[in-house]
């Protein structure tokens, strides 16, 4: 009995909250159609979302000036848009150069300004800037903003033209003067965030046979090692994917401990690693769990040599490559053991526990259907909606800096 009630509950909230996905129920087009949203113009020095501009509800922090001989000069990208009129006073094109993410917003914020004003084109009267005209820590120095006006320079228009920019997704955007909007966005580190916390294709797990199997290739039912309440090892099953993108290709942090054999773990930035600062004492109090972008050599894992236990081992380095495929798979007990490093299933919110509750339905719903449960690609509903939930309620400190943005996945 208590079983049916919890699962109609269940029910009930899913259908609630559904609607409020792309990746679920009927989405647009079904039932009445909606009416046109009107549109208000942001005020004088306005500026949205209300938040500073680089913190978390933003774009994010300044990650470092990128010049035309720094190693990440490849992240920008010329913008040879013809709907886009580009000022380049400077005559080098370092207007036209900006991250992918904000040429992707600005084109679509070009579209939406023509539909708005026929005959009117986006203009771009700053973009990267390479000379230092702009204040310290200036977006506008990764290539992540851009300050902006309409091809007729109608100063009335620009409360809209902000407006619409808001619109096309830019992650801040400001009426910042009479002459100018000016709108950042976060940066491609930050959005890779979307995806949570993610293995890479070629990470594996144990399986309960003694085999290893790719995360990539997990199917619902795997029984795959994973650590219970007091880092007792445990054969859990595998539910589902929370995110999957076979094709996608990140930043991950390589994690590498000094015990013989050494392990090597590759994790995103803010997934959960369980650590402890004294590799002498495997007592489950000392081991806590910590964004994988702050874990540093000298503070100790727990490892697996057999699959029949665990133990503490010191990590040697940490170190960034870029790998493809992310795989974030979810266990009955929230936890798992990749490339025989125990690591949380959950990511972006500093507390495991937190995230293991609030998973709680999804994983009582898989473990009591039969339903398929094969993640598409792509974040799963579920913790994406959590994640707007939680970036409403909790304090942003508990997120990780990147963010999860973009759920921000």
């Amino acid at each position: 009995m208590r079983l049916s009630v919890l699962l109609l509950l269940f029910s009930g909230c899913a259908l609630i909250l559904t609607p409020a996905t792309d990746g679920c129920g009927p989405g647009r087009g079904y039932g009445r159609g909606r009416r046109p949203r009107k549109l208000s113009p942001l005020a004088y020095k306005q500026f949205s979302p209300n938040v500073a501009e680089k913190t978390l509800g933003a774009s994010g922090r300044f990650e470092g000036k990128i010049t035309r001989s720094s190693e990440r000069f490849k992240e920008l990208i010329p913008n040879y848009n013809p709907d886009i009129i580009f000022k380049d006073e400077e005559k080098t094109g370092a207007d036209r150069l900006m991250t992918q993410r904000c040429k992707d917003k600005l084109n679509s914020l070009a579209i939406s300004v023509m539909n708005q004003w026929p005959g009117v084109k986006l203009r771009v009267t700053e973009g990267w800037d390479e000379d230092g005209h702009h204040s310290e820590e200036s977006l506008h120095y990764e290539g992540r903003a851009v300050d902006i006006t309409t091809s007729d320079r109608d100063r009335i228009k620009y409360g809209m033209l902000a407006r619409l920019a808001v619109e096309a997704g830019f992650d801040w955007v400001h009426y910042e003067s009479k002459g100018h909007v000016h709108c950042s966005v976060k940066s491609e580190n930050s959005v890779a965030a979307k995806t949570g916390g993610c293995f890479p294709g070629k990470a594996w797990v144990r399986l309960e046979n003694g085999t290893r199997k790719l995360v990539k290739d997990l199917l619902p039912g795997d029984r795959i090692l994973a650590a219970a309440e007091g880092w007792q090892p445990v054969y859990s099953e595998f539910l589902t994917f929370m995110d999957r993108d076979p094709s996608a290709k990140k930043v991950f942090y390589t994690i590498k401990t000094q015990d013989e054999p050494p392990r090597s773990l590759t994790l995103t930035a803010a997934h959960l690693l369980f650590v402890a600062s004294n590799c002498s004492d495997s007592h489950p109090v000392h081991f806590q769990t910590m964004f994988a972008s702050e874990v540093r050599p000298g503070l100790c894992a727990l490892v697996s040599s057999d699959g029949l236990n665990l133990h503490p081992a010191r990590i040697a380095s940490v170190a960034t490559q870029e790998d493809s495929g992310v795989y974030a798979p979810l266990t009955r007990h929230g936890t798992l053991v990749v490339n025989d490093v125990l690591a949380s299933c959950y990511a972006a919110l500093d507390k495991h526990s937190w995230a293991h509750w609030a998973l709680g339905p999804l994983r009582l719903f898989y473990s009591l259907t039969g339903l398929p449960r094969m993640q598409q690609e792509g974040l799963h509903w579920y913790p994406q909606l959590l994640h707007k939930l939680g970036v409403l309620l909790l304090n942003p400190e508990h997120y990780h800096p990147w963010g999860m943005a973009e759920t921000e996945r």
